[in-house]
């Protein structure tokens, strides 16, 4: 795939209004969750839910793609119809996470190292070949006084930068994620400067490598406190130092960001994205949506709780919650009509 179309394709992911879904969980994740639902942990149960998500009627309309695990890519509906066709239909552009999950990185206390370069490219060829035509890719950073350390920031750039390159070369965009975990008591700033740390890294790797930033999406976190933090921060504060550093660190050239949800919960990330919209966009010269996975899926995976008769209720609030982030996608989300008509689907 040329550079133009590598850069076709990623302005299509954070076209107007729509963003991008995140369903790439490991089996493992996926049956965690099933479990505490009740749900049986076993690929039949995880097909169906999948296609429970995938053929919601209209998620096309506010969905540009979908980040699949690799036994998703590979399955199809119950009555034969591959995912990644059914997402082809819909105008939905397939994607493929394609990390091999986090290690620990020696000698970093704790800190963690992202593994899956060893026979990337012949697994971008492979999936291209499926269907896929973006991937991704997630760097874990832990923040406290001391961390995230050069050492971790400089191993997770590069490898990062490395990904990126290798699919460009094989012909997906790279969505490029390094997420600031909200674990730990520290405040905003601190978040904040964690992040500016991260984020020149990875943008001064990804040159080196000779990333083409017009064929990439970065997916980053939004600065929050830390989960444990006695500091507190209102929306309007998160989506402003989340804006900010983002204007001191990515290059115009990025054709979109599309945010990680990061823990928060399904109407706080969807208010977080409209306030950052709201900005002037001189702060903002790429588009900003989401890539969320469980602030779009959690509510409807507890109500479908593995019942066929559940599927249609499921969906309801899979496309509520879609149409609800692609209005925020645009500045246009009113979060009072949000809660009072999302209460009839929770309640």
């Amino acid at each position: 795939m040329s550079a133009h179309d590598l850069a076709a394709v990623a302005d299509a992911m954070v076209a107007p209004g729509k963003g991008i879904l995140a369903i790439d969980e490991s089996n493992k994740t996926c049956n965690s969750r099933f479990e505490k639902l009740g749900i049986a942990p076993e690929p039949e149960e995880r097909r169906a839910y999948r296609q429970l998500l995938l053929t919601t009627p209209r998620l096309g309309e506010w969905i540009s793609g979908a980040i699949l695990y690799d036994e998703t890519i590979r399955q199809s509906t119950a009555d034969g119809r591959p995912f990644v066709d059914v997402m082809r239909a819909a105008g939905i552009i397939p994607g493929i996470k394609v990390d091999a999950g986090t290690v620990p990185l020696p000698g970093c206390d704790g800190e963690l190292i992202t593994e899956g370069l060893d026979g990337l490219p012949k697994r971008v060829d492979e999936y291209y070949k499926l269907g896929a035509r973006f991937a991704k890719w997630r760097a874990v950073i832990s923040i406290d006084a001391r961390k995230p350390s050069y050492h971790a920031l400089a191993a997770n750039a590069y490898a990062l930068a490395r990904y990126a390159r290798i699919c460009q070369d094989g012909g997906l965009v790279p969505i490029v994620e390094p997420e600031l975990l909200t674990a730990g008591d520290h405040g905003i700033e601190r978040c904040f400067e964690a992040t500016r740390s991260a984020l020149r890294h990875v943008f001064g790797a990804l040159a080196r490598e000779g990333v083409d930033f017009k064929g990439m999406v970065l997916k980053p976190s939004m600065v929050t406190p830390g989960t444990e933090s006695r500091d507190t921060a209102s929306a309007s504060e998160v989506a402003k130092a989340t804006v900010d550093v983002l204007s001191e660190t990515v290059p115009a050239a990025v054709a979109g960001v599309a945010f990680l949800s990061g823990g928060q919960d399904d109407i706080s990330a969807t208010l977080h994205l409209q306030l950052m919209n709201e900005l002037p966009k001189r702060y903002r010269p790429w588009p900003l949506t989401f890539s969320y996975g469980r602030a779009i899926q959690q509510a409807a995976l507890a109500a479908w709780a593995g019942k066929k008769h559940n599927v249609e209720l499921a969906q309801s609030i899979i496309a509520h919650r879609s149409k609800c982030n692609a209005e925020a996608s645009t500045g246009s989300f009113n979060e009072a009509a949000e809660r009072d008509s999302y209460s009839a689907f929770v309640a």
